[in-house]
Parts: structure tokens; C-alpha cells; sequence
């Protein structure tokens, strides 16, 4: 069977949940190798190994932590050359985007970004898209060279498959190139201890009928009694009222979460772009004519002040 490489996104060897999600893919096109960079590279086997990885190929060298990008797609390049796999799986971050992107430019191959399902074909592995802020959905498949597909968070289930897990240590000759953007500083993310917004199985958002910062603390009431991530429209990330970084949509995060709850949303293009491939859609709005209605599987007519809270309470309740 053939081989399909897949990249490795961990924090100093904790890997993070889409990388196992495209490990669930990658069974369908063939054995899964993983390739895991940087710190902590070889303490990703066990748990790669798990989740079915026959092989994982790590490097680590202080060009993957002190520079960005390009060390990381010369490490793969390096790794497609050795395995010649039948396609190369990346998780769709801002990051993992630009590692496809350049690492297609170099092995002169096709791309598909952003998609949600993978599946075996005649001719090469199908990817399915939803595109067009979810009017269509499209399935494709690259026609010159190996495949390169990005896949969005929450795509597929993460299955325990037992396999070998051998570590190999990958050889990695770095360009030029690779030392062209130096990493100055680096800030943690303060902690909210909600989940990661992007790998959250349930979003809550809140827009401009939040109306207001000061009650976002609702939105992340109803949150946090869901045990989920908090999100935000364009609207309400311009207007002050919570972090960019929480900005759902087009020109903010992706999501595509197994619930999303859209609070005060009106479901502008622009935020439907990001949310669109959520499994459940449950929006709260006072406008029975809002545009969000059109697209959610659930939807209540009401004042998102006096809607939240009750529904908070009762989840607390319920959950006792």
C-alpha cells in the first residue's frame, strides 16, 4: 500500500488534535508517515504510533524554533524525497497553509486547501470543499504530481488504530533560504483555559448584538457551561469588544466545530465564510429576518439577553 506523508503539528511532543484527525484520513489513501519537527519531535511516536502512524520521521535543529517557515518545508521536502508518498496531509492553519503552498511550488504539484473529507480514489486521493460560504460543495483531486492537501480542524473523527510507530530520524540539508526570517521574541498566549478556538468541538459567538464588551460575559457564560471556545463576529472584534484572535470569519479563524452557536450574529458573508462546515448551527437573534437563519439547523427568535442566560442555566442545571 502506498505511503502518505502527514505533518506533524505538537507543542514540545503534545500533539494537537488535527494532526490525529489527519492521521483517520490518511487510513483511507494509505499507511500514514508522520514527519515531526523541532522540540519534542521524538516524543510525539507514542502517541502518533497510536493513531496509526507506521512510521514517524523527526529532525530537530535550531532552525525549526529560531526561524520561520522554510526550515519547516525543507524538512518535508526532505521527507517526500525519501518516501515518494502518495499524497502529503497538513493541517489548514495560517501555518500549515504556507507549508503546503511553498512545498507544492517546489515539488512542481497541485494543492487543495481548506478541505473537509478525503477519500480514495481511481486516480489519487478526492478531496471534498464547502465552498462559496456553503452554496456549493465541490470535490476534486489534483491532477499533476503528488497531492498536497490541507485539511480543516474537526473533519474527521480521531480513531485509536494501533501500528508500528518506527522512529527514524529524517536528514535535513537546509537552504539558503531557510534562515531568511529570524523568530525576535516570542509572546505566550494568555491562557483562557477554554479550548483552542480553531480544534474546538463547540464554539459560542458573539456579534454586535452583544452590545457591548462588558457583555461578553454572557457569551462566555454560556461557554463555559458548554465547555466551549468563545468566538467573535468582524463586528465585534472592530468595534473593541473582544480580542482579534477570536475573530470568527473570512478575515479571522475558520471554525468548523460539531456545534456552533451564533449569538446576536446576523450572518454576514463574511462570518458565514468561517463557520459554514460547523456540523450544528444554533443561532439566537432578535430579527426573525436575519440572514443567519437561513443557514443554521436551529434557530431562536429572541432577545439574546434574556435567551442566554436561561439556556446557561438550564445546561448548569442539567448538568447538575
Amino acid at each position: 500500500m502506498a505511503e502518505v506523508l502527514v505533518y506533524v503539528d505538537h507543542v514540545d511532543g503534545a500533539v494537537r488534535k488535527p494532526t490525529l484527525e489527519l492521521l483517520t484520513l490518511a487510513r483511507r489513501v494509505g499507511e500514514p508517515v508522520a514527519v515531526a519537527l523541532g522540540p519534542g519531535a521524538e516524543a510525539t511516536a507514542a502517541t502518533l504510533a497510536e493513531h496509526g502512524a507506521t512510521r514517524v520521521l523527526t529532525a530537530d535543529a535550531a532552525e525549526f524554533a529560531d526561524y520561520l517557515v522554510v526550515p519547516k518545508v525543507d524538512a518535508l521536502q526532505a521527507a517526500y524525497e525519501s518516501v515518494s508518498p502518495a499524497a502529503v496531509l497538513v493541517p489548514s492553519s495560517a501555518e500549515g497553509k504556507e507549508i503546503a503552498a511553498r512545498l507544492a511550488v517546489r515539488i512542481g504539484s497541485g494543492i487543495i486547501t481548506d478541505a473537509i473529507d478525503i477519500e480514495a480514489g481511481d486516480e489519487g486521493p478526492v478531496a471534498t470543499q464547502s465552498v462559496f460560504a456553503a452554496a456549493f460543495t465541490t470535490r476534486s483531486r489534483v491532477s499533476k504530481g503528488t497531492p498536497v492537501i490541507t485539511v480543516k480542524p474537526n473533519s474527521a473523527p480521531v480513531e485509536a488504530a494501533p501500528a508500528a510507530g518506527a522512529v527514524e530520524a529524517l536528514a535535513v540539508s537546509f537552504s539558503d533560504k531557510a534562515t531568511g526570517t529570524k523568530v525576535v521574541s516570542r509572546t505566550p498566549r494568555e491562557s483562557t483555559g477554554r479550548p483552542e478556538l480553531t480544534e474546538a468541538a463547540i464554539v459560542v459567538s458573539g456579534g454586535r448584538g452583544v452590545n457591548g464588551a462588558e457583555n461578553f460575559a454572557l457569551i462566555e457564560g454560556l461557554a463555559d457551561s458548554l465547555g466551549a471556545a468563545v468566538g467573535a463576529s468582524r463586528a465585534a472584534v472592530d468595534a473593541g469588544w473582544y480580542p482579534h484572535t477570536s475573530q470568527v470569519g473570512q478575515t479571522g479563524k475558520s471554525v468548523s466545530p460539531q456545534l456552533y452557536v451564533a449569538t446576536g450574529i446576523s450572518g454576514a458573508i463574511q462570518h458565514r465564510a468561517g463557520m459554514q462546515t460547523s456540523k450544528t448551527i444554533v443561532a439566537i437573534n432578535k430579527d426573525p429576518e436575519a440572514p443567519i437563519f437561513d443557514l443554521v439547523d436551529y434557530g431562536v427568535v429572541g432577545d439574546l439577553f434574556e435567551v442566554v442566560p436561561q439556556l446557561t442555566d438550564e445546561i448548569k442545571s442539567r448538568k447538575g
